[in-house]
């Protein structure tokens, strides 16, 4: 319990900083791993901000109207954790002692879901950063649906190495066009990287980038003074319509012998240094101890100023109609399920559409009117298909716009995305496959996050043709077929496109992708929309025992099909399967696979990408009529048949197989 007679203008706030400084460095010291050197130089710039500006409830961590803070630098997790066991939150000494270890509440970088007070899994240098600016387009967007609900500021804790990090130029880039006025990033400025000084490789004037990006700038020389540094963040706070980047110079390892080097930066100290450090700050020099008049007059700071914003907030929620009150409760809700009764779906008369002009229509009709969908394209909305008409733009003077233009930053747009999920909306992304590649990192991390992102891949294989192996996909099925909780779909015409999105929706965690073609092609008889969430089903069936199987996805799909029935005219017999989804069908029982794929039955895979995806349903290669080569520009037509995906080469090659 708090003192209640603690006098806050009496408190000696400098004891508090190096309270938290002594808990970071015995938590590395206790591990013999991690990174001393922010929790020493940067204590100051943390404390300012829990002390005095973030708006939180350590006992209602995940309250939907709190400050969000974004340690961008994760390797300085220790300091992190040290802070919010200091405030209150939900650890233990014997948590922070755990540091590192496995199974912990204190892992080696933050992550998300594991430790209270976590808002955003960080370690990839600059994806916080520019997770931070999805998480302010949401606040931007929720405060001017809800105005008398919403009003929050994103924090950002970075480093040096997070403004090398391409993704945050491309970030910073879209908040300053966006005027994105609530976020506030701390730069913790000490001119060291990993390998030694970043003069070395790190000379440009960071200020002026940002002021060229549309930023407001601030710079404290002083980083061990936390006054200056507080007064800066109320500077950022009151006194610019932009997004606001606050430079405080720090000494890497404060205190410590080594300290402005290097060699602080991610090696636990020596015993002596460690002495060394809590003599100079007046602390005692036993692991862990706690000063727990330190500890009581901390939480009286922030009780004094946060008291009561959780229930207060409670009090503006009951004042909202009964609509946005649900709508709030689904952005609260960890379970993003979207019920999908119907989805009407208006097919052209001679039934011959691509994918993505299906998925076109059927987005459309679902994100228009449902505040929880919102997304964009890196460019590519014409070729994508992904604009919502009428939908608006989400522009500086339009924050409900629906349109986000990401520009040409398939980057920073697949960590933007996670900040709107974690934020509450179901958002997805778009480019073409081939660049899917971009935006793998930040991809990676919301499988790790369990986020409801969707991502829409267009030009989905060799068959677009004339625009040559750049942009043709050959391994990127492959790559989002092996990320773990990501579910991919290929679907091979309107149908599995509809079945592809009902799955999609109905989910109630984790991240999706739906991969679709560029060309038109038959919306066929034998594909099933209410078989798709199965992952793999029957598309033609046999009589009698098949005289082998054929396994495809995608536009391969139609190719196979028109090979069956040449086949049969042949006294071949075959069963074709569609395999929209590969990695939900390994997961049906087994005596739905079994039914579907026979042992005893041959089985052959038609699909114009990585023959390794395919590693666990065959394992014999020669029956993988599959591409692990790079394309070549040409006619469509002609770049199939150069390959063997046309149906003549197609026939051959199965017909060899099962005699």
């Amino acid at each position: 319990m708090l003192e209640e007679t603690i006098n806050i203008s009496e408190i000696n706030e400098q004891k508090i900083v190096d309270q938290i400084r002594c808990l970071g460095i015995d938590m590395i010291h206790e591990a013999n791993s991690g990174h001393p050197g922010i929790v020493l130089g940067a204590a100051p710039i943390i404390y300012a901000l829990y002390a005095h500006h973030l708006n939180f409830d350590a006992e209602h961590p995940d309250f939907f109207n709190r400050d969000r803070f974004i340690m961008s630098a994760g390797h300085g997790s220790a300091l992190l954790y040290s802070m919010l066991y200091m405030a209150g939150f939900d650890l233990t000494l014997d948590d922070l002692k755990q540091f590192r270890q496995i199974n912990s509440k204190t892992p080696g970088h933050p992550e998300y879901g594991k430790t209270p007070g976590v808002d955003c899994t960080t370690g990839p240098l600059g994806e916080g950063f520019a997770t931070a600016v999805g998480m302010a387009m949401a606040e931007a967007n929720l405060r001017t649906r809800y105005p008398n609900a919403i009003d929050y500021y994103t924090y950002v804790l970075c480093g040096d190495g997070d403004l090398m990090e391409g993704i945050s130029y491309e970030a910073a880039s879209l908040a300053g066009t966006l005027k994105l006025n609530k976020l506030i990033v701390l730069y913790d400025s000490n001119n060291i990287c990993l390998d030694g000084k970043t003069s070395d490789t790190f000379t440009e004037n960071v200020a002026m980038r940002f002021i060229s990006q549309g930023w407001n700038v601030i710079t404290v020389e002083n980083g061990k003074n936390y006054e200056l540094i507080s007064k800066a963040i109320n500077e950022a706070k009151t006194s610019s319509n932009k997004p606001t980047l606050i430079e405080v110079r720090t000494i890497i390892g404060e205190y410590s012998s080594l300290a402005g080097t290097n060699k602080v930066h991610g090696t636990p100290l020596t015993e002596e240094d460690i002495t060394s450090i809590k003599e100079k700050v007046g602390m005692r020099d036993i692991p862990f101890a706690i000063s727990q008049n330190v500890v009581e007059e901390f939480r009286a700071i922030i009780k004094e100023r946060c008291n009561n914003l959780y229930e207060e907030w409670q009090e503006k929620i009951k004042e909202l109609n009964e609509e946005e009150k649900q709508e709030l409760e689904y952005f609260q809700n960890p379970n993003k399920k979207i019920e999908v009764k119907e989805l009407f779906y208006d097919a052209p008369e001679n039934n011959i559409e691509s994918t993505r002009e299906t998925s076109s229509k059927i987005l459309n009709e679902i994100v228009k009117n449902n505040p929880y969908l919102i997304g964009g394209s890196a460019d590519l909305f014409a070729a994508n298909k992904t604009y919502i008409k009428e939908g608006g733009n989400f522009q500086a003077e339009n924050y409900l716009g629906k349109n986000i233009y990401f520009g040409v930053r398939e980057h920073a747009m697949g960590a933007i995305t996670n900040g709107f999920s974690l934020c509450g909306f179901r958002p997805y992304a778009s480019t073409f496959l081939s660049f899917s590649d971009f935006l793998k990192p930040s991809m990676r991390l919301a499988c790790m996050m369990n986020l409801q992102n969707i991502y829409i891949f267009t030009h989905d294989s060799i068959s677009v043709g004339e625009d040559g192996p750049t942009h043709q996909p050959v391994e990127q099925l492959l790559m989002l077929r092996s990320l773990p909780n990501m579910d991919t779909f290929r679907p091979a015409d309107a149908n599995e496109v509809i079945g592809s999105y009902r799955a999609i929706l109905e989910k109630e965690t984790g991240p999706s992708t739906i991969t679709l073609a560029r060309n038109n092609t038959p919306i066929l008889e034998e594909t099933k929309v209410g078989e798709v969430e199965k992952g793999g089903y029957i598309a033609l069936n046999t009589i009698e025992k098949p005289d082998g199987i054929v396994i495809s996805s995608g536009e391969e799909l139609h190719l196979v099909l028109q090979v069956a029935k040449r086949l049969k005219t042949k006294g071949i017999d075959i069963r074709v399967v569609s395999m929209p989804n590969l990695g939900r069908f390994l997961k049906q029982d087994e005596e739905y696979i079994d039914e579907i794929l026979p042992v005893e039955v041959r089985k052959i895979v038609v699909e114009a990408s990585s023959s390794f995806s395919w590693n666990q349903l065959i394992f014999n290669n020669k029956y993988l009529i599959t591409l692990d080569k790079f394309g070549a520009s040409g006619k469509k037509d002609d770049v199939y048949k150069a390959y063997g995906f046309d149906i003549d080469s197609l026939e051959e090659k199965i017909e060899e197989l099962l005699k």
